[in-house]
């Protein structure tokens, strides 16, 4: 039986960062995938695959709709969606790859199979071979959440996995859950021509974001053609042929019922911690399937760790990410920390959405004292050269110290540039501060100073 320092259940961003941190502090460590790829859901059936197919179709999209006017006339343009579909896969297979090469840089044992405990110390693979390890970390991910009323079969009633793999562009994509991942597969097969239908039983899109970015980004995607159902709740979805229809009932109270071709149920992910025998060793999970651990991420059993979406907080990569890393480094007897309000949330629509920190709703609710200043893209000459004049960025700061308590954006870029807001909240800048420092001109990181000196006594200067 092989022995190591650190042993990883997982091979996702969590779980793969994890290993590499652990090797650089000196661990022989070892990590167990179950599939034959690393990576896991993020870069194999979610973030990346996804990201690829976004800006393919934005191509698609700004070559039918605003090439023109940029003195380009393209005579015709044809989709071809199986070179789609192969050139997604291939950025896939770029990046899974890079993570075999830096598993063998780092010299990390890789073991493919279901892991499982036979106890705290020792771990299966695939019921047959085992490893052990003093330290293990559970690192396993999530899944999409399966509704009881929404069965999927994979062929016609599908989850985000299959929706990147379809053979076809739907003529009317049915989408219950007007979340990040709904959005974004959405407007995917928006831009190649799809009609798209968003269900959601909340009277919003993107609950968890500020109300401002919700509504501009509703407003934006319905004038590129989405339709949306909020507060209308989904009570049985059923496929005939190439048929699926939606049975609900809409915030009157009255029956409603949609159908399409296909049916993506987007309502949110799962801890995916199912197998591991965590019996075997004591551990039990909540309802939806996460860990309890402490505030260095151990478990209720010595020398046992879970991060990601197996623990409870936002399911994102990058939050994985920094969990593997602090987890690497209490290992090694370092105090690492991680500002969990300062982790930003993304939506890669177009245009994108992006925040940190608190919202609007969340400083109401706890009767903060506070200001906001706001500044539009359209007020922006780099927006106007580039035709991408919607959004705004929008500064929460607190009304006596100033202090950014919150930067929230829906525009072009902002993906990139809620990272400005990120660096200046770890360091706790006023938003006089943003105001102070040089932006480049002409530039979207404008907005982000502009609407820091709108929050400070509205001193906005360009409009």
């Amino acid at each position: 039986m092989s022995k190591y320092d650190v042993a990883i259940i997982g091979s996702g961003p969590g779980g793969y960062v994890a290993a590499i941190r652990c090797a650089q502090l000196g661990f022989k460590t070892a990590i167990i995938e179950k599939y034959a790829v690393l990576g896991g859901t993020c870069l194999n059936v979610g973030c990346i695959p996804s990201k690829a197919l976004l800006d393919s179709s934005e191509h698609y999209y700004k070559m039918q709709h605003e090439f023109a006017e940029h003195g380009i006339n393209v005579a015709s343009a044809k989709i071809d969606f199986t070179q789609m579909i192969n050139r997604k896969a291939s950025v896939v297979s770029q990046t899974t790859a890079g993570i075999d090469f830096l598993m063998k840089k780092n010299k990390i044992d890789v073991f493919t199979g279901m892991g499982s405990f036979v106890d705290k110390n020792t771990i299966s693979i695939n019921g047959k071979d085992q490893i052990s390890a003093d330290k293990i970390i559970i690192a396993t991910g999530s899944k999409p959440v399966n509704l009881p009323f929404a069965k999927v079969d994979k062929k016609r009633i599908i989850t985000s996995t299959e929706a990147l793999e379809l053979k076809e562009i739907p003529k009317h994509l049915l989408i219950i859950g007007g979340g990040i991942i709904g959005l974004e597969m959405g407007s995917v097969y928006l831009r190649l021509g799809s009609e798209v239908t968003v269900i959601e039983y909340a009277d919003r899109l993107t609950p968890g974001m500020d109300s401002d970015i919700s509504k501009e980004l509703k407003r934006f995607l319905a004038k590129q053609g989405m339709k949306f159902e909020l507060s209308t709740k989904v009570q049985d979805v059923s496929s005939k042929g190439k048929t699926v229809t939606v049975k609900a009932e809409n915030k009157k109270g009255e029956q409603v019922e949609f159908t399409g071709d296909y049916c993506l149920v987007a309502v949110g992910r799962k801890a995916y911690t199912e197998g591991l025998g965590l019996e075997n060793i004591g551990l039990t999970t909540d309802d939806r399937g996460r860990i309890e651990t402490d505030g260095q991420l151990q478990t209720k059993i010595p020398g046992i760790y879970a991060l990601g979406d197996v623990v409870k907080g936002a399911m994102l990569a990058h939050k994985a990410e920094e969990e593997g890393v602090f987890v690497a480094e209490v290992l090694a007897g370092q105090k690492p920390h991680i500002h969990y309000n300062l982790i930003p949330g993304v939506c890669y629509t177009w245009p994108e959405a992006a925040g940190v920190g608190a919202t609007e709703e969340e400083l109401k609710a706890a009767k903060a004292e506070y200001k906001v200043g706001k500044f539009p893209f359209k007020a922006l000459g780099r927006a106007r050269a580039s035709m991408d004049t919607d959004g705004f960025v929008k500064i929460l700061a607190d009304k006596t110290t100033d202090e950014i308590l919150g930067v929230h954006i829906v525009g072009a870029r902002a993906a990139d540039l809620i990272m400005e807001a990120v660096v200046a909240m770890e360091y706790r800048a006023s938003a006089e501060d943003v105001c102070r420092m040089s932006h480049p001109h002409p530039t979207y990181s404008e907005a982000f100073k502009e609407a820091c000196l709108a929050a400070t006594a509205d001193r906005a200067m360009h409009v």
